[in-house]
């Protein structure tokens, strides 16, 4: 079976034999765009993910970093950006109903962990959440925008008397 993914990893070995933690790299392209609209990790981007993979008896405990190069645009310049990051999950697999049960919260709903689905654990959904909460949903080019060069700052924050921002300089007729 040829695993296309860099999420997916067999643990066969680790849920039969126990012992102690592996470390485990593997590297691929993203099966999906995974991020917020202005910056992410494109569908077919090249992702590494360093994972240490511990058998926990009837789970496994991952602890990952995914690095890729992100694909974006600055929210102010909209200037193509394609910084290098690295994103970090932990999460923990059951491999079996009595592994641990989640808490039944007021509405009913059950909190359950992801699931070992045959001998594999898919760290996708893991990243995808945490691409949504630690990604910029408006990213600005590292340093400034090279336009921010020509626009003097406004009063009060250089500490100097600066004239009008160019930008904004066609509504002074509507004084």
């Amino acid at each position: 079976m040829v695993m296309t993914s860099p999420f997916i990893f067999n643990v066969l070995t680790l849920l039969r034999a126990g012992g102690l933690p592996e470390q485990r790299t593997q590297t691929g392209p993203s099966p999906t765009r995974i991020g917020p609209e202005m910056i992410a990790i494109p569908e077919g981007g090249e992702v590494r993910v360093d994972a240490t993979l511990t058998p926990l008896g009837e789970g496994i405990m991952v602890d990952a970093e995914i690095s890729a190069t992100l694909q974006g645009e600055c929210a102010r310049c909209l200037r193509p950006l394609s910084p290098e990051h690295t994103l970090r999950v932990s999460a923990v697999f059951s491999d079996s109903d009595d592994f641990i049960t989640g808490e039944v919260d007021e509405d009913g709903d059950n909190d359950e962990l992801p699931r070992v689905q045959g001998d594999n654990i898919d760290l996708l959904q893991p990243v995808i959440d945490e691409a949504g909460l630690s990604l910029p949903f408006n990213p600005v080019c590292r340093g400034g925008c090279p336009e921010d060069a020509d626009v003097p700052a406004p009063d009060g924050i250089s500490g100097e008397k600066v004239g009008v921002d160019p930008r904004w300089a066609g509504l002074e007729k509507f004084k």
